[in-house]
């Protein structure tokens, strides 16, 4: 295994830095999931994070995101410390996500589910609710209005009466991912957005990712099984096998690094391209 210090990241933090992490590392039990994690993600950039299955991908983002605790080091947002900050209060200083399992509100209609994404936002109280005051009207009607303009960044307007649980695979993911713009994040964490998609959907994915990315002046990191995606809009990968990095640099580098092909096809692979 190479040892971490041989794998340097690309992008020192600095002032421009939205995401930094250093030595991440997270115990279930006895069992260590990641160890020794870092990532310093500069704004605008669109960042992947691959590896094989069991890794310990998403469990970076659980710990991102406030889902996991934290066993040892630090996560920075925008230069504020976010180790172990609730969940709610991540996503309200800018961080969206979507999930490797599809979680859309399957029982509400696609305009509500976005709705609900941007409540937070929402310029009236509970007592404005409750007793059906101006302001209340009119940051119902901000809302809906604010949702539909994610639904038509995505082409899904003519759906929002539809309930999610009717919508295309491919479309509930689109909806998954309109739905976390809404939350009006600076840094998205996509985890298998193509998952289950067919080659068009992917094509289309690829091009909304980097659409959105400067629509939206959003900072990205990516997590992708798909190699078609992560080598054709990524700027810079990291790669983990067994919680712990490999590998960092280019979709090239990447493609070609040794030690990558020997964690996704074994030793054998490896000895053919030496």
């Amino acid at each position: 295994m190479m040892a971490q210090s041989d794998v340097q990241n690309p992008n020192p933090g600095d002032n421009s830095t939205v995401l930094k992490i250093d030595e991440l590392t997270k115990f279930f039990g006895g069992l260590r999931a990641v160890h020794d994690f870092d990532v310093h993600i500069k704004q605008g950039e669109l960042v992947g994070l691959i590896g094989p299955n069991g890794a310990g991908k998403t469990t970076i983002f659980n710990m991102i995101t406030g889902i996991y605790p934290v066993s040892e080091g630090t996560i920075a947002f925008k230069g504020q410390d976010i180790t172990d900050m609730p969940s709610h209060e991540i996503t309200q200083l800018g961080i969206g996500r979507t999930f490797q399992r599809i979680r859309v509100f399957r029982n509400l209609t696609v305009l509500d589910n976005v709705r609900v994404a941007y409540h937070p936002h929402a310029d009236y109280g509970m007592f404005d609710g409750i007793l059906r005051l101006g302001r209340f009207g009119r940051g119902e009607r901000e809302m809906t209005e604010r949702a539909q303009e994610f639904l038509s960044v995505f082409g899904m307007e003519d759906l929002q009466d539809t309930l999610a649980t009717n919508l295309p695979y491919g479309a509930q993911r689109r909806l998954e991912i309109a739905r976390a713009l809404a939350t009006e994040p600076d840094l998205l964490l996509l985890d298998e957005p193509a998952a289950g998609m067919n080659p068009q959907e992917i094509v289309e994915l690829m091009e909304l990712i980097h659409f959105i990315r400067d629509r939206f002046n959003l900072t990205i990191l990516l997590i992708e099984h798909q190699m078609r995606v992560v080598m054709g809009i990524c700027e810079w990968m990291t790669v983990i096998d067994f919680g712990q990095i490999i590998a960092r640099g280019t979709p090239k580098e990447i493609q070609n690094n040794p030690r990558v092909i020997e964690a996704y096809l074994g030793s054998q692979a490896t000895r053919m391209v030496d």
